[in-house]
């Protein structure tokens, strides 16, 4: 593959030197020239308001494959993510919103499972999917970027789905993009959530932007498939029906191979365990609590619950308490039963990190903080009269 100037179509407007990220393009004589250090990026191709620059195949290449378009793309798929032969939790997530999706646009949902076992694929069937593609071929074993955007790739070339979606999590965020650049598709990544256009039929993919504070709502309309990552715990699960059937499609992978091999997964192993992500109640604060005390009365409140203890960035900033803690954009994303904020105002930053909380009760001062905007129970006073009353009231129905 090459990118090419056609002379004649050239009029020397030097567009597509700045548009150059590589500083790869010269003026010859008063026409664009493409040197040998082209990445073959196409901006170029892009940017020339002349269609003089073209990308042409090298003799004896094969074209790949075009990425869909609107008319025949169909179908929506979700990257079943595993570890350990165990799929992840966000890709029950992934299900539950696939299959809005797919229901809104009246088309089937499809899982991509590879290196488990096959009972796991017959839990995503239960879970909502139609279908199943599998492979539980050796080399899956253990995570790798090279074969899993390999045959992913090929995967979604054969069969074309409109709307494909895998979880931001380490694994999605490694692999997911070689994938996009591959199909030479688009990628919004950490969404926190997703929509269809009621005009267009496109996904619409919202995700925090400019630091958290606007959210975004991007769309791919031109080229398929429309591709994004989502943030865990932002979504619910779908429906889990035992009798519901489906279709396991086996995978041969074979031909396919890796110029890397992991030897062996290492673990972290941390000295304060906070499972934030697990937790059913979580009780959690910001700076309105003033200072570090207010957390020793909200570990208090969260012992006589049975709860996690959270926070917002700002107390973490302040150094009240460590970052294992932090929920938000830049920390630890929840969807517990019960979600407390005390002395929290309600950023936006905050808020796409556990506004799918089931039920979430705001203690502030101000009755005016954006967090009651999302609260199913709200309460204007001061966190060191509400808490302790609380705790109080609590241990009285507790008894001895």
């Amino acid at each position: 593959m090459r990118i090419v100037v056609t002379p004649d179509k050239c009029t020397g407007c030097e567009t597509c030197i700045d548009s150059c990220p590589f500083t790869s393009i010269a003026m010859i004589e008063g026409k664009a020239f493409i040197t040998e250090y082209c990445q073959l990026c196409r901006a170029c191709v892009n940017a020339c308001p002349d269609g003089a620059i073209r990308e042409i195949l090298d003799v004896g290449e094969s074209p790949a494959p075009e990425t869909g378009r609107a008319d025949e793309s169909e179908g929506v798929w979700v990257f079943a993510e595993q570890r350990d032969g165990k799929v992840a939790p966000v890709v029950y997530e992934l299900l539950g919103a696939g299959r809005r999706l797919a229901d809104i646009r009246h088309t089937h949902l499809s899982a991509v499972l590879f290196g488990a076992r096959e009972s796991e694929a017959g839990e995503l069937i239960r879970w909502g999917a139609n279908r199943v593609y599998f492979c539980d071929d050796p080399i899956f074993e253990r995570f790798n970027d090279e074969p899993y955007s390999g045959l992913f790739s090929l995967l979604v070339k054969e069969h074309r789905p409109e709307i494909v979606l895998a979880g931001a999590t380490p694994i999605g965020r490694s692999f997911f993009p070689r994938v996009a650049s591959r199909l030479r598709t688009g990628l919004t990544a950490d969404c926190t959530s997703l929509d269809i256009d009621p005009e267009t039929g496109n996904l619409l993919q919202i995700r925090p932007a400019f630091g958290g504070n606007i959210m975004a709502a991007i769309l791919c309309p031109d080229d398929k498939p429309q591709m994004a990552t989502v943030r865990p715990r932002v979504m619910k699960r779908g429906q889990y029906e035992e009798s519901r059937k489906g279709e396991i499609i086996h995978v041969d992978a074979e031909g396919l191979s890796s110029r890397t091999k992991v030897l062996e997964t290492v673990k972290e192993v941390s000295e304060i365990a906070v499972n934030l992500q697990d937790a059913a109640i979580i009780v959690s604060g910001g700076r309105g609590l003033g200072d570090q005390k207010g957390f020793r009365l909200l570990g208090e409140l969260a012992g006589v619950l049975g709860a996690a203890l959270g926070a917002s960035r700002a107390a973490v900033d302040e150094g009240w308490i460590p970052y294992s803690h932090q929920v938000g954009q830049t920390g630890k994303t929840v969807c517990p039963n019960i979600y407390m904020a005390c002395g929290i105002s309600g950023a936006v930053q905050h808020l796409v990190g556990m506004q799918s909380s089931d039920i979430i009760i705001a203690i502030n001062k101000n009755p005016e903080a954006p967090i009651f905007n999302v609260a199913s129970y709200g309460i204007v006073g001061d966190v060191y009269e509400i808490v302790p009353m609380l705790i109080k009231k609590i241990k009285e129905m507790k008894g001895p």
